[in-house]
């Protein structure tokens, strides 16, 4: 059924929980567009979200995590409903998603028990932006009970990806790095899980060895990181990983920490959302002409920076 571009928030939300793709489709884009109708889609879905496990999969590029992602939905697919958000690398010319992931998972595109939406970066080297958040809380409120995160992978700013998922893993290859990278990328701190992909491959053992010696110096509290090895092309060890990701999700759910992370997590949402409200409001009226006398005043030395900033301050609050 086409979806009218006139269709509400609650009317495309009531079809997106009967199973039209193309409603959910069109729920995701006004999520990740901002604006009043993403606040629309936020209200709508909000109340009926909360439910859904997030699998954060992160790693440098070339790790193989889009194979590992589509040898992992087939796993999950075994038991249950799978979303996919695939966070690629914007265009430069439009701004959208380049669609890579979407190509390495394209096996799944006719199951109806799998949903596949690639998001763009927008230039965030993390590879999450503010509509992130908003998109798996559309995915989890029609009903999907697993949503898997992966994420682009360009760095220290991986990191990222731990502060919008209930589990991360964190995807390496044979010969990688070592302990002082693995600290500087802050890998140590946000992994869940570790997976080794491309296990095949040369130095396997040696990267096990070294994660784990690792994992014995640096991982605090009752969860100790648990080492997977993959070769996502052939399937092998994806079952593996999947029992681990249970076995946290359990975990996380009989030790109260899956409560606490969502509950740090909306907080840090709600953050977001004000300071980029207040950027957007500043910036509007920096582009207007309330400030044309405040910074003749500036610029006279007749204010300094910072009392000025408290007057656009109070202008900001007082809209």
């Amino acid at each position: 059924m086409t979806v009218s571009r006139r269709a509400t928030p609650e009317d495309l939300f009531s079809r997106a929980r009967q199973g039209e793709r193309g409603a959910l489709a069109r729920l995701l884009s006004l999520a990740e567009r901002g604006g009043a109708q993403a606040r629309e889609v936020g209200r709508v879905v909000y109340p009926h979200a909360g439910r859904a496990i997030t699998v954060g999969i992160t790693g440098a590029p070339g790790a193989g995590k889009s194979t590992l992602t589509g040898a992992l939905v087939s796993a999950v697919r075994a038991s249950s409903e799978v979303a996919v958000l695939a966070i690629d690398p914007s265009s430069p010319f439009s701004g959208g998603a380049i669609l890579g992931d979407r190509l390495r998972m394209q096996d799944h595109f006719l199951d109806s028990g799998v949903f596949i939406r690639s998001m763009a970066t927008r230039g965030q080297l993390g590879g999450l932006t503010l509509a992130t958040p908003a998109a798996v809380r559309v995915l989890d409120a029609v009903g999907y009970p697993w949503v898997l995160l992966e994420t682009v992978g360009v760095g220290q700013v991986e990191v990222e990806v731990a502060g919008a998922a209930d589990t991360t893993v964190v995807v390496v290859n044979p010969g990688w790095g070592d302990a002082v990278q693995a600290n500087k990328a802050g890998l140590m701190e946000i992994a869940d899980l570790f997976v080794i992909n491309k296990a095949d491959r040369k130095g396997m053992e040696a990267t096990r060895r070294d994660l784990e010696q690792m994992l014995d110096l640096s991982t605090p509290g009752d969860w100790t990181p648990p080492v997977v090895a993959t070769v996502a092309s052939t399937g092998e060890g994806v079952d593996e990983l999947w029992a681990e990701i249970q076995r946290h999700r359990d975990h996380l759910e009989a030790s109260g920490e899956l409560d606490r992370r969502r509950a740090a997590r909306l907080g840090d949402e709600l953050h977001r959302i004000v300071v980029e409200t207040l950027h957007e409001r500043a910036e509007a009226l920096w582009r207007g002409s309330e400030l044309r006398d405040l910074r003749a005043r500036l610029e006279a030395r007749e204010v300094d920076p910072w009392d000025a900033a408290d007057e656009v301050l109070g202008l900001l609050t007082d809209d």
